[in-house]
Parts: structure tokens; sequence; C-alpha cells
């Protein structure tokens, strides 16, 4: 038996699955953000109305909370490889036809609205997927540090994407939904050349009592680690998010004009970039639960910094703090997780997590303008961190098996790996 990689440029050369599903993740993400851009940019100019962007996430949100759970199924009953390969092939196919119709159409925006109907649903079933193939394709020993280097990855076209998304649309102006379906084709040749069992996962799914949509529901409700896993990150992000209140910081109280705006929406994705390549370098020891605890304590201790201060680059330290601790929590999370479920069950179980995950961030930014309309934006961000911390209490008491959750390394009999 091999020893696991000691460097990342080990980890990433010995690995080839970890290098497939880097690039597609990264293409993936790169596509999803030139695609915003793009797309935000020509509903804005062809109507001038602040609505058509409202419709724009409206028509991004509905399929996925509409398929997700038929995706979770999907990812459990067909080779997740083949999903993610068909689900970025559609996607190309959609940004080509849009594109040739632009080239030929006066302007128009239902048929963006149609684009984004069809390009959510085929995210929907790459999610889950996505999700529950890694512990495929990497080793059990390196598995934590793939999970923070494709998270580091993640974060880093995120913050990169709007910039390159900008300055492409700049340059060829609606020829960019064409760089994005480039994109996506990358994606796809990527998922599809990947090597990773099916087989033996197929056969434990066919074996399993609850066959349903609805079985990862099930599982995460009576698995108390997976649901004081999940429900502590949906409360923890919920309440400490203050991503919806940076315009107020940036125009009212720090004073620092749209360019520092961009600085603080940057600031938590460059240090979870920062931390996740640290924590790819090596394995987390022992005592994983209650390092978790302690970062999530450490993202409501930053958001509280970052509430009380009127120093700009003390509010960037504070926010980079944020996410270097979301970063350290959200790879332990994750890696838990993947761990404590089968393989059999990982994308019904992942489509349940991305349910969580989206509904933390998306009614965060809801809580935080309610509580900021109320009481004011530096009383909300300050209650937000308090009550994460008392998430973290509370969930403790709660959930005593996070803080017993040990290691990140699973036995033989809690994960598969199929080469």
């Amino acid at each position: 038996m091999q020893p696991p990689p000691t460097t990342l440029w080990h980890l990433v050369s010995r690995q080839p699955g970890l290098r497939g599903v880097l690039v597609m993740r990264a293409a993936d993400e790169l596509a999803s953000q030139v695609l915003n851009v793009a797309v935000g940019w020509y509903v804005y100019a062809a109507t001038r109305d602040p609505m058509s962007l409202a419709y724009v996430g409206l028509a991004q949100f509905l399929p996925n909370v509409g398929l997700v759970l038929v995706a979770g199924q999907a990812a459990d009953r067909f080779d997740r490889r083949r999903i993610i390969a068909a689900a970025q092939l559609a996607q190309t196919l959609f940004l080509v036809a849009f594109a040739l119709w632009l080239a030929l159409a006066p302007p128009s925006v239902w048929p963006v609205y149609v684009l984004l109907l069809a390009i959510g649903a085929a995210r929907a079933f790459a999610s889950p997927a996505m999700s529950a193939l890694l512990p495929q394709v990497v080793s059990a020993e390196t598995f934590p540090r793939a999970v923070a280097i494709t998270s580091s990855a993640f974060q880093i076209c995120t913050i990169a994407g709007p910039a390159v998304g900008g300055l492409v649309y700049a340059a060829i102006g609606p020829a960019t939904f064409g760089v994005a379906a480039a994109l996506t084709l990358l994606a796809m040749t990527q998922a599809w050349c990947l090597k990773a069992g099916h087989g033996a996962a197929a056969a434990a799914a066919d074996k399993l009592a609850d066959k349903s949509i609805f079985a990862g529901i099930r599982y995460v409700r009576f698995n108390r680690l997976l649901l004081g896993l999940i429900s502590l990150d949906l409360f923890a992000v919920l309440l400490g998010g203050v991503s919806a209140l940076l315009p107020i910081y940036a125009q009212d109280i720090l004073i620092v004009g749209p360019i520092g705006l961009g600085c603080l929406r940057c600031a938590p994705g460059a240090g979870a970039a920062v931390v996740g390549l640290a924590l790819a370098h090596r394995t987390m020891g022992h005592g994983a639960g209650r390092l978790m605890l302690a970062c999530v304590a450490g993202f409501g201790a930053a958001t509280v910094v970052f509430a009380l201060s009127t120093d700009f680059w003390l509010s960037l330290a504070a926010l980079a703090a944020a996410g270097g601790f979301d970063m350290v929590s959200m790879v332990i999370r994750h890696t838990l997780v993947q761990i404590a479920t089968p393989d059999a069950m990982r994308g019904r179980v992942s489509a349940v997590n991305g349910i969580f995950i989206g509904a933390s961030a998306e009614l965060g930014e809801f809580e935080s303008g309610v509580v900021a309309a109320v009481l004011g934006p530096v009383p909300a961000a300050v209650v937000g961190g308090l009550g994460t911390l008392a998430v973290v209490v509370l969930w403790s008491r709660l959930f005593p098996e996070l803080r017993r959750a040990d290691s990140l390394i699973a036995t033989s009999g809690e994960a598969t790996h199929d080469r």
C-alpha cells in the first residue's frame, strides 16, 4: 500500500481522478460566473427594469428547488459521471442555441428566462452527483485534503469569475455566451473521462429497503451526526451571514464606494481560498468535531468584529477571517457527511445537504435585510454574529455526536473507494 501524498503537488499529480474533478469543478463554476455577468448585463440593458433581474434569480432558483430530490435519487441510481456529463452537454447545447438566437433575432428577454430555466434544471441534476462523486475518485486517506483543494479552486473561481465575465463581455458582448458554452463543454469532457466505480454503489442502492426520493431526508433525520452537521450549517450561516449588508457598510459606514464594496465581497472568498490551500497540504488530525465547532464560533466572532468596525482594513481582515473559519468548518462538515453516509445514499443525502445550504444563504440574506430594516445594519450584524455563537453552544449540547466526531479518515466500513 502506497503512503498518502505528502505535498499538494503529489496529491494532485498522483490522483488523476482529483485532477479531473478539479478541472471539471473549475470550468463549471467559471461558466456559471461568466453566465451570471452576461445575463445580468444583457437583461438590464434590454429592459432597464430592476424587476427583470429579480426574474433572473427566480428562473435560476425554481428548477433547483423542484428537481433537487429527484436529482439526488438519480445520482444514487445511475452513473454519476454520466449524469454530470449529460448535464454539462445539455448546458452547452442550450448556450450555443441561445448564442445563435442572439446573432439572428432582435433583443428580447423572454428567451433568457427560458435559457436559465433549462440550465437550472441541468445544474439541479449535476449538483448532487458532483458532491457524491469525489469519494469515488480519491482514496479515503486523502479525501479531506481533496475536499480542501476542490473547495479552494471553487472559491478562486468564484472570486475571479465575475471579473473574467466582465472583461469578456466588454470585449465581445453577447458572444460571451459562447465562451460559457466552451467552459461547460470542457467540464463535460472531464466528467466523461473520469474513472470511478459505479456498479458497487448501484448494487447497494438496489438492496436498500428505502429507494424513494425522500430516503435522504429520512436518513438524515434519523442519523444524529448528519442532522447535527447539516442543521448547524443552516443556522450558523442563516444568522451569521452579512453579505446582504455589505452595500450599506460600503456606502454609509466605511464610506469606501463601489471599489471598496468589491473588495469587501471578495474578502471572505479570498480568506477561504488561502485557508483551503493550507488545509490541502496536510490532513487534519484528531478532534475534528471540536475543531469544527470552534471554527463556527470563530466565524461568529469575526462577524461581530466586522459589525462593530469602522476601519476598512479591519473590516476586510474580519471578513477574510470569517471566510477562513468557514472553510475549515466546511471541509470538516463535508468530509464527515460523506464518510457517515454509505455510497448508495450519497446522492440523496447530498441533495438534502444542498437544500439546506441553499436555504441558509438565501434565507440568511432575507433575515439580514429584515433585521437591518428594524434595528439598523450594525445591530443586525452584531445580532447575527452573537446568534451564531449561541447556535454553537446550543448545538454542542443538543448534538454531543458533533463533539465526539474525531478523525476525518473513514474506516473501511464507513466509506467506499472504487477505482
